[in-house]
This record gives structure tokens, sequence and C-alpha cells, in this order.
């Protein structure tokens, strides 16, 4: 659709800005076609109509021959149903329909939920209203008072969390985003901040600011991950047998430099670094020459194979389409921190998170349940499948990550509560917008395995993914992502309690 095109294009030039300084003077590989990977992860707009033009030919009568011509006649689609409900998982009000004066339908907002929920749900930010209005349109089984009405879903979110975590963003003038993942694969909250009253824009279709601008998104938009792409990097370095390089915290070559974060306060440089130490220490240089040695058809490899990174991922929400696109060793070398054309969004980094725990990556969902708008608890039909793995660590490479993030979650020194182990990587991006910080912590319950199935999240006790963004560290005077312990505490602190 139009706004998906506008998007596309906005996040690929801006992309373009952003890394047009950097060197490419050794060329590894010119990509033979386009990346398909355009670095947006975009919902399908279901509702979208396409029409084809057909010749349809009227017989005509002749002196050899006549031939009849049917009558004209003129048929009328059947009316759509009004959409069904849309719940959190607890069987909360967060959308409906009913029919206006004007004969029209009106889609309402529940007005507890309205803001927190605006940018994952409305259809002017092309949220779940429009993903999911093929089955909100399906004629309901049971008769509903009022109308028309379609199937009702019943989602996965928690809408008191939901309402929590953007309530504390408000308040602490965190501009960006946070993601809250069960070890399902099912996400429990989706908030960005700032948000908007949907009311304001009442019977707008799209608007551009709303669906990936100021007031979209954000847990669901490109941008570069910065070192929390070194999950992925430490495993990658181990499975290919480099355990120890050479670390003189600034590598220059080919007229350009990669410097480690420390590279002016640690007097410590030269050094000989190992994995261990690169990962807790966050080692840009480490990992590019890594990368270096390893080379990129390897990499690209090893990026969709073990973490599904290249090709797309389909999910009941939309397409995560994350971005890759290395020309030459300069761009290989920064992909290794998640720089150059390395675009992802916090929902990917939350499955990351998730792979990081338990070896496994399981496709995000949002859907719980397809259930009778009359009757929320007449389940009709089961929603998107927990537990689907489509990415694996291999075992031998588990725990030398796993002591790795341990060693980060210490250091930023946050407390969870009895029963839990906290494991981590920060990440500060380079991106066209200005520097963006990201936590990608797992609170991992020892009693959960993350195998479990739940009928009713109600109950859940397992391991929360939880992933910060923030937009605006200039606003606290953050330079680093590990100096936002402190929000990120808080947030933790918000989803537990």
């Amino acid at each position: 659709m139009e706004s998906n095109k506008k998007r596309l294009f906005s996040t690929v030039f801006a992309g373009i800005l952003l890394v047009s300084s950097v060197s490419c003077g050794t060329v590894v590989e010119q990509a033979k076609t386009p990346s398909v990977h355009t670095g947006t992860a975009s919902r399908d707009d279901v509702s979208s109509d396409s029409s084809e033009n057909s010749d349809d030919k009227t017989p005509v009568t002749t002196a050899a021959e006549t031939t009849e011509v049917p009558e004209t006649t003129t048929t009328t689609a059947p009316p759509k149903a009004m959409r069904g409900n849309l719940y959190d998982a607890d069987g909360d009000l967060l959308m409906f329909s009913g029919m206006g004066d004007d004969g029209k339908e009106n889609r309402m907002t529940n007005d507890n939920n309205k803001v927190a929920f605006a940018n994952v749900l409305n259809e002017m930010s092309e949220g779940l209203d429009l993903t999911l209005d093929e089955i909100l349109r399906t004629p309901n089984p049971t008769p509903v008072e009022g109308g028309e009405f379609g199937q009702s879903v019943q989602l996965t979110f928690d809408a008191d969390l939901q309402n929590a975590i953007y309530d504390y963003m408000a308040n602490q003038g965190i501009n960006g985003s946070a993601v809250v993942m069960r070890s399902d694969g099912s996400i429990m909250a989706e908030v960005s901040y700032p948000s908007y009253n949907p009311d304001d824009y009442y019977g707008v279709k799209t608007e551009e600011d709303l669906a990936w601008g100021t007031y979209g998104n954000k847990a669901f938009q490109n941008f570069p991950p910065g070192s929390c792409f070194k999950i992925m990097s430490e495993v990658i370095a181990d499975k290919h047998g480099i355990y120890s390089l050479y670390d003189e915290g600034k590598w220059e070559f080919d007229g350009t430099s990669i410097v480690n974060w420390d590279h002016d306060t640690n007097y410590g440089y030269p050094m000989e670094r190992s994995l261990h130490s690169a990962f807790v220490n966050s080692s840009n240089i480490f990992f590019a020459r890594a990368f270096d040695q390893i080379g990129k058809e390897a990499v690209l490899e090893d990026l969709d194979t073990i973490f599904h990174f290249v090709s797309d991922i389909e999910c009941d929400f939309g397409v995560i389409g994350n971005n890759v696109e290395i020309y030459c060793n300069d761009d290989l070398r920064r992909t290794a921190f998640g720089q150059s054309y390395v675009l992802t969004c916090p929902i990917y980094l939350a499955a990351l998170g998730r792979e990081a725990a338990y070896g496994d990556m399981v496709r995000p969902f949002t859907v719980k349940n397809i259930v009778d708008t009359a009757d929320f608890n007449t389940v009709l039909e089961s929603g998107s499948q927990p537990n689907e793995v489509i990415g694996t660590i291999p075992p031998e490479y588990r725990q030398n990550l796993l002591d790795g993030m341990s060693g980060v979650g210490g250091g930023l020194g946050i407390y969870v509560p009895s029963g839990y182990q906290f494991y981590a990587k920060t990440g500060t991006a380079e991106t066209w917008e200005g520097d963006f910080l990201y936590i990608t912590g797992i609170l991992k319950n020892t009693a959960d395995d993350g195998n479990g199935v739940y009928t009713d999240y109600n109950d859940y006790n397992g391991s929360y993914i939880v992933v910060m963004q923030i937009r605006n560290p200039g606003y606290f005077g953050f330079d680093f992502a590990s100096e936002s312990a402190s929000l990120y505490q808080g947030l933790v602190n918000t989803v537990v309690n």
C-alpha cells in the first residue's frame, strides 16, 4: 500500500544517508541484486483491494447467425459484517464496533486503553485492527445484539501492564519503546511513547505521523541495533573458533577507523582480548576482526541459519523484515556491532533475547484465540502456535553466550526477584535520527524451561524478555546504554510488580 511504500523509501533513504560517509575502499563483493530486505518491519494490509481488468466481449448478430445476448443483471455484494471485538489476554475489551446514526460502522476504543494501545491497534497506525480485519469481519457464528458482527480476537497483551509501562515512560520522559515477551513467544506489552488519542483522528484511515512517524509504533520500526547485535556475533565467533584477538582500542584502515567506546579512557590498550572480555566490555574491534576472518558468506549463512536474521519472519501482526547488506570489508566489519546496513526492530530483539536465554528463537505472536463475539468464553479457534521454533543456537555455543550476558547483567546492577536470573546486552546505536540506546534483558525464571504452554496467562509465572529503547538519550545526559540502567530497573519493577 502507499503508506508502506513511503515508509520503505524514507527508511532506506535515511539509511543511505547514514552510511554514505563509510569507506568501502576494499570491495568484498558487490551485491548482484538489491536486497529484498528493505529495512522495514511492516504489517500486512489485509483490507486493501486489488482489481483486474477483463475484456468481456458481447456476442453480435449477423446475417449468417443469430446469437442470443443474455439479459444484463446487477448484483449487489452483501454488506461486510462490522468488525468484532479485540480483547486483551484477560478479556478486557480494547476495541469494538457499533452502528452510527448514519448507518455506518463506528470503530471505538475502550477509554481506559485508548492512548497506550493507539499505535499498536488502530487502523490509522496500520495496527492490528487493520491487520486482523479479515478475521474480525468473518461473520460470527451466533447472533450479536446491535447488528451483524464478525468474530472477535483475544490478544496476548496485558492491558494493565501496557498502561503501566506507558505511564512509566511518560513520567520519566522516555521517548522510545518497550517490549515485554513471555518465554512462549507471546507479546505481553508493546509500548511506544509518545502515543496519541485516537478520538482526535476519528475517520482517518492512515496518517503518516501516526503510522511510522512521531506517534507510530516504535517497537515495530527498523533502526540500527548497535551492540545488541553482538549477541549474534558472539555465537558466530565461538562457532568459528575465535577466542582471542588483538585489540588496540582504535583500528585504522583504508582511510577510516573503528573505535571502542572506551578507546580514549582505557589505558590497557593495546591488549590481547578474549571472546568473553570482548562481549562483556562490548569491544567493536574484536567482533569486527572476527567477522573479517570469518568472511561475508559464512557470516550471512550463520545469521540466517541460527538467528533467522536474513529471511523475513512472518508473524500474525505482520512481517519482521530485518536488513543486512555487505558490499565491502568495512560493511562486514561494522555489521559485527550492529551498524552499517544493519536494521532491526525491538520486537526482533525480544525474540533474540529469548533465543539467548533458551537456545531457541520462537516466532513472536499476539493472537491468543479467536472467540465468539457474543460470548468471550467461547473459543472458536486457537490463535498462533506458541513455542514455534524458527532458529536455534547449537548447544555447544550456548553457555559461553549466557556467561557473557550474565556478566553484562551483573555490571548493570539490575535487581530481580528471588527465583530469577538476569542476562543482558546493551547497545548504543548511531542512527539517522541521532543515537538510540538499547537494553535487551532476560529475567529468566529458574523453574521455566522454555517449553511451557499457557492456556491462561493470568497465572503466568515464567520468564520475561524485556527490551527498552531510548531515542532521546540527550534528555538524560546519557552517552552510552549502560548509563540508562536506572531507567531499565524501573521498567523491570513495573513488569514484575
